[in-house]
């Protein structure tokens, strides 16, 4: 996968509140019935990923775990899924699922892997100013683009990267393999300006673009 130009990726990065808003409600309403129907559709192992989700997302007791073990439990959970490509996947080059898509279809690439686990991490109290969508160059084995979720303990604190071709929870400064371009959360977008920084913050996420799809799938699903 090529890294697509900076122009491509913040026409992309500035639709994200708008998705948020329905991964929101999202995350608020799925109910056993529709897990039920998703099974029927996509197999067990969807309802098994579902239930075990919606698990994570109603617990009282995940919810008062400590933020790191929170990123340890949603990280193990999402990265048992499978790693596909969209065009293997989704028949497309480039195609954002929503969570519900990505475990009941049980694939996604990164990016599915990443926006997961951002959301669900946000439905467990983590705020939003310690989340970071990431996009970055890996140049070790796969040398292309790829998305992961860095996490930040406090404002000047070193970032821990979630990721799915590693699945053990580092320090940014230790994933030396990764080259940071930018990243984004539910309402601001940074450049990149060094390994383990949190960049140069360029605008915010708020404006309105072209990335209704995703936005209008997830409020047909409600």
């Amino acid at each position: 996968m090529r890294v697509p130009t900076l122009a491509r990726w913040l026409r992309v990065l500035l639709l994200i509140v708008p998705i948020a808003v329905a991964l929101a409600a999202e995350l608020a309403i799925i109910t056993d019935a529709q897990i039920a129907k998703l099974a029927a559709s996509f197999g067990p192992i969807a309802g098994e990923r579902l239930r075990g989700w919606k698990e994570i997302l109603t617990s009282p007791k995940y919810k008062k775990l400590p933020e790191r073990q929170k990123l340890e439990l949603v990280n193990d959970f999402m990265n048992k899924t499978t790693f596909v490509s969209d065009l293997e996947h989704w028949g497309k080059e480039d195609y954002w699922a929503s969570p519900v898509e990505f475990l009941s279809t049980n694939g996604g690439d990164c990016e599915d892997f990443s926006i997961a686990k951002y959301f669900t991490l946000r439905a467990l109290g983590v705020p939003d100013d310690k989340l970071r969508i990431t996009y970055v160059k890996e140049i070790v084995i796969y040398k292309e683009a790829h998305m992961v979720l860095a996490y930040f303990p406090s404002p000047d604190a070193e970032p821990l990267i979630l990721d799915n071709i590693k699945p053990v929870i580092m320090p940014a400064s230790q994933r030396t393999d990764l080259v940071p371009i930018y990243s984004f959360n539910g309402s601001s977008l940074w450049l990149a300006k060094e390994q383990t920084g949190r960049g140069q913050q360029v605008g915010g996420s708020d404006r309105i673009g072209h990335w209704r799809e995703l936005q209008a799938r997830m409020r047909a699903a409600s």
